[in-house]
């Protein structure tokens, strides 16, 4: 079996014992973010599968939104990177 050199780790263990993988990433090209796959990339980064800055070239995402992801988890949970539930969790 082939496998693709990369840099970084191929799997981590995540603190609730879970397993990600690079395969649970969303796809590079996507343009439809819903909560779980903004959640997901989140967590790749935080735990070390991927680096901020190949998640933000990766994804084309600005340093502002991704840092508005992260603090959204951090003090609201998953649920506050909703697009519909933006004004329960803004800070006033």
């Amino acid at each position: 079996m082939f496998l693709k050199k990369v840099d970084g780790p191929r799997a981590v263990t995540l603190p609730d014992g879970s397993v990600m993988t690079r395969a649970d990433l969303p796809p590079a090209d996507t343009t439809r973010w819903v909560a779980s796959r903004k959640a997901a990339v989140v967590r790749a980064v935080l735990c070390g599968l991927i680096s901020r800055a190949e998640a933000l070239e990766r994804y084309a995402l600005s340093d502002d939104e991704f840092d508005s992801w992260i603090s959204a988890v951090r003090q609201h949970g998953i649920a506050a990177l909703r697009a519909t539930a933006v004004q329960k969790y803004r800070q006033p």
